[in-house]
């Protein structure tokens, strides 16, 4: 009787975990319609008023979000428009088109992607236009439901916006500006941007339609609010089903704030990157270790997700490379030494190779030239070298100039985990150039 309680418990147990980490898992991925904005509510208020103005009033207005990477630029675009869909006489009328410099390369297929996303291409059809922006007039002219007031007011948000601005003649950003400053449909232009340096980028005729309005996002919250988010962002809210389930998880996170341990991984991630993206980052990799057996996040967790963030991929190859290989990145790593990084011929590292084999001929197999040929190729197909310019059909692969993408510092870790690592080659890393 006892055995299929605890089984039952089990279940509940191991279900009420899954629950919590889509919930989580949802939150850190960005796709939880209820994450909280953190430290960016003044830019949001600026944000959602523009908007307002264009949806409800039908004001024309273009800003640009400008910030680095993981700063909250999308989260504030997306939040702004969940609250303004929330407006009723807005919902029904609000036409949004979402574009992106990294899928939308030119002009052409950006305007076919804001046909598609307005719902026009049964009133383009396959009519031919004479410009671009005679397409573009017609696009929104079909939108037109009378003047100006009854006219379907239209978002345009442009992701990656700085790789618009190097299109040829900058034609859509020129005339959707042209048609924000105009009297005709209402239109709000959004660009997001990494670029400081942005209007910089734009040709004359588009900067002076460009209303230089600009929302900047940096993240200037301190250690004390970062700790303050990660219990956040770790907590289950309110709703969960089993309330003591989600009390337990709660109070655990709490002890985490506080451990020692937890503040000082805390503190050098924050160190390293103030972005909550990688804030997310190290909470998803501590979650994916929580189990029914082990169902809360522990600071070993935490203190474990921060290596995997932490560690360096380079290195990480070098562990899974052959003796031979490993004795080609050291011999590189002796030349660079002598030649003060000048760059290396395989014949260089081939000569290296037999000058050790010859000292240490019972430590190490003295492989045939072809073989260590292919080694050196695959130490290049794995990009840990790589050639200082551009291969000719009829170039002699010995001579070829290559360089190492790797430091002594990283070699020397690498050296220092990998398995059954014969002693002669360890010492033949570690040693100066006296023995040459």
């Amino acid at each position: 009787m006892s055995s299929r309680k605890s089984k039952s418990n089990n279940l509940i147990n191991a279900e009420y975990i899954s629950q919590a980490q889509r919930i989580l898992r949802e939150r850190f991925c960005h796709q939880s319609p209820h994450s909280n904005l953190f430290g960016v509510q003044v830019q949001y208020k600026n944000l959602i008023e523009l908007l307002k103005r264009t949806a409800v009033y039908g004001e024309s207005n273009s800003v640009l979000i400008i910030g680095p990477r993981g700063s909250g630029k999308t989260t504030i675009v997306n939040h702004a428009l969940k609250e303004l869909m929330e407006v009723e006489e807005v919902s029904e009328n609000v036409l949004q088109v979402h574009l992106n410099g990294l899928l939308q390369i030119n002009d052409k297929i950006a305007l076919k992607e804001i046909t598609r996303q307005l719902n026009l291409e049964n009133v383009v059809g396959d009519k031919v236009f004479g410009s671009f922006a005679e397409n573009l007039s017609f696009i929104l002219e079909a939108l037109k439901n009378g003047d100006r007031t009854s006219s379907c007011p239209v978002i345009f948000i442009l992701d990656e916006f700085d790789l618009f601005a190097h299109h040829k003649n900058q034609t859509l950003l020129y005339n959707l500006f042209d048609i924000s400053q105009s009297a005709q449909t209402p239109v709000a232009v959004i660009g997001l941007t990494c670029r400081l340096d942005i209007l910089e980028l734009l040709e004359k005729r588009v900067k002076s339609r460009f209303s230089h309005r600009q929302i900047h996002l940096m993240n200037s919250f301190g250690i004390p609010q970062y700790l303050k988010i990660f219990k956040e962002q770790l907590s289950l809210p309110a709703e969960f089903p089993d309330k003591l389930f989600a009390e337990r998880w709660n109070e655990n996170v709490q002890c985490l704030s506080e451990d020692r341990n937890v503040r000082e991984v805390l503190q050098k991630h924050f160190n390293v990157s103030k972005n909550l993206r990688s804030l997310h980052m190290l909470l998803m990799l501590a979650l994916n270790r929580v189990t029914t057996s082990h169902p809360f996040i522990t600071a070993a967790d935490l203190m474990e997700a921060n290596q995997l963030c932490s560690m360096d991929s380079k290195a990480n190859i070098v562990h899974g490379l052959s003796i031979l290989e490993i004795c080609l990145i050291i011999a590189m790593k002796h030349l660079n030494d002598i030649y003060e990084e000048e760059p290396f011929n395989f014949q260089m590292v081939y000569n290296e190779f037999q000058k050790f084999v010859q000292r240490k001929a019972h430590s190490v197999y003295n492989f045939e030239k072809p073989v260590v040929m292919k080694a050196f190729e695959h130490l290049q197909q794995l990009e840990l070298i790589r050639p200082m310019e551009r291969t000719s059909a009829n170039a002699q692969r010995e001579y070829q100039l290559m360089k190492l993408l790797l430091d002594n510092t990283q070699i020397m870790n690498a050296l220092q985990k990998y398995p059954n690592c014969p002693t002669d080659v360890r010492q033949w890393a570690t040693s100066s150039l006296s023995w040459l």
